[in-house]
């Protein structure tokens, strides 16, 4: 069994980025938004449930240390189940653990994420380069799994396809693309 990654107050924010924030059309957000050491910020999403707005400040430069921890805490993780080079997981069902990709993962479909009755239970992935959903995919949660201890760190971008349901910590290097819905 894997312990949660400790996302310290990086866990306070539901998007939290290095250079740049972009939105290119209506996107309501609950949570806060964060933004460290870069300022640029293009079409501001509308926060509502609370939430603040950190750009470039002690509160989101602390955030951004925090989340460079958590990132390698997770890639730093070993054992656990390695997949094959541009694995697909849509249409599994997955128990708790540490899942290793070494290069790009796709989910078409469902995922099926299933805590086993412990709420506790925890799934990292360690994604090489990309992570990629197609439109309509899931990432579901049974028996007791929590989306706060499922944790995505990924070595390049990624990209959730047109109405995609997705659950966890997405902790990606470079970039992460919510297409529509």
């Amino acid at each position: 069994s894997q312990a949660p990654i400790n996302l310290a107050s990086a866990g306070n924010y539901v998007v939290l980025a290095g250079t740049t924030i972009t939105d290119s059309g209506p996107t309501t957000i609950c949570g806060s938004i964060g933004l460290s050491p870069g300022s640029a910020t293009v079409g501001l999403p509308v926060l509502t449930c609370g939430g603040v707005t950190d750009v470039d400040n002690p509160a989101a430069v602390a955030a951004k240390v925090d989340l460079i921890n958590a990132y390698n805490d997770a890639l730093s993780r070993t054992g656990g189940v390695i997949f094959a080079a541009i694995y697909d997981i849509g249409g599994q069902t997955l128990s708790p653990g540490l899942y290793t990709e070494p290069s790009s993962l796709g989910i078409t479909g469902p995922v099926t994420l299933d805590g086993q009755g412990n709420p506790n239970a925890v799934f990292i992935f360690k994604i090489g380069s990309t992570l990629i959903t197609s439109a309509n995919s899931q990432v579901v949660l049974i028996n007791g799994a929590q989306a706060s201890n499922v944790f995505w760190q990924v070595g390049s971008s990624v990209t959730l396809g047109s109405s995609s349901t997705f659950q966890g910590v997405i902790m990606a290097h470079d970039s992460i693309t919510f297409n529509t819905d």
